[in-house]
């Protein structure tokens, strides 16, 4: 494949190219493989992720959807709570962020089955229910109406993506890769179509850049 660069925009983040090796889930014709773990529409805007996944530990407000949209050129998978935030506020917090243009809705472990459900039947985008242990019901999660599954299970998240795909081999599967292409191995290996990846900080991109500088070097 001819890519084709541009000078200035050449500098920026690229995914693991393991996480090429993954199956990957169609989504609206587009095939995806790689999601983004980012707010910072900075890092959004300088990745080559197939996927942006906004998800933050504060109460989701439509003003941070909409500045995360503005700033992606892939599509968005919007969190909208589950936790702290619950029932009809979920509900009109998922159908504000389809309006908005997002590519699918993210609900928190907690969040209750009929919220599942009425997120299902109220949305034309993806329901993706987040996963955290081995003793979330998965079964009831898709009777509910979970499209697809977040598997974040910190560093037992590839054995808990192989149970899932052994007791349901189609459910399509988004899982935490882990810091290292070993561990993003394993979990594609154990059965993922597709891996969030946590970039590096802004803070960290512009210590490597500011130190070239430093050294009167040119841009890395």
């Amino acid at each position: 494949m001819t890519e084709l660069k541009g000078y200035l925009r050449d500098f920026r983040l690229h995914v693991p190219k393991v996480i090429s090796e993954c199956p990957g889930i169609g989504i609206f014709g587009r095939t995806i493989r790689s999601v983004l773990f980012s707010t910072d529409v900075s890092i959004i805007r300088n990745s080559n992720a197939d996927a942006i996944i906004a998800v933050y530990p504060f109460t989701p407000q439509p003003v941070i959807t909409q500045a995360v949209m503005l700033a992606a050129d892939a599509p968005v998978f919007v969190g909208i709570g589950g936790g702290l935030t619950k029932g009809e506020r979920v509900i009109g917090l998922g159908k504000h962020a389809e309006y908005q243009g997002a590519s699918g809705v993210v609900v928190n472990a907690p969040t209750a089955d009929e919220t599942i459900s009425a997120l299902k039947t109220q949305l034309d985008i993806p329901v993706i229910v987040t996963v955290v242990s081995e003793r979330d019901d998965i079964a009831k999660r898709l009777a509910a109406g979970a499209e697809i599954l977040n598997v974040s299970a910190a560093a037992k998240t590839p054995e808990l993506v192989r149970k899932i795909r052994a007791d349901f081999p189609q459910v399509p599967i988004i899982a935490t890769g882990g810091p290292t292409e070993e561990s993003m191995r394993e979990t594609i290996a154990a059965g993922a179509d597709a891996i969030t990846w946590t970039p590096p900080s802004n803070g960290e991109v512009f210590r490597d850049v500011m130190e070239a500088y430093r050294q009167n070097k040119a841009h890395p």
